[in-house]
């Protein structure tokens, strides 16, 4: 079993309300042989949304200026309990996400900047052992 990035299965989850749509991975999904995801909505937070990156600092902040940090924390963390009830062992995640990028994100700058890094979903998945995939 693997975790999927839901906006893949063409869920219009992203911050700007749209989705990145892959059909492979959306089969996957409807196989039973994926379960989707999407750590921001676990965290409570709305659909649209500002646009969010990881600061310097550490801090997920807004492009309004509204430290977000808890809420891509506590999205993580379903995310991971969700991954650890299916046992996935695996994820494919959106790249450059503040929540799903596995080796650059955003730079926290709002400028299109990316810089070496993982999300907070993606780097909670390290953590615990689940291989993460940037698509």
């Amino acid at each position: 079993m693997i975790i999927v990035s839901k906006c893949f299965t063409g869920a219009c989850c992203r911050y700007d309300g749209g989705s990145k749509p892959d059909e492979e991975i959306a089969r996957l999904v409807r196989e039973g042989k994926a379960v989707a995801v999407c750590p921001e909505q676990l965290g409570g937070l709305p659909i649209p949304r500002e646009p969010s990156e990881i600061a310097p600092d550490g801090r997920v902040m807004s492009r309004d200026g509204r430290d977000v940090t808890e809420n891509f924390v506590r999205g993580a963390m379903e995310a991971l309990r969700i991954a650890k009830s299916v046992g996935a062992t695996h994820a494919v995640l959106k790249a450059h996400s503040p929540s799903c990028g596995c080796g650059m994100v955003y730079d926290g700058s709002f400028t299109g900047k990316l810089c070496k890094g993982d999300g907070v979903t993606a780097s909670l998945f390290k953590a615990n052992g689940i291989t993460v995939e940037s698509h």
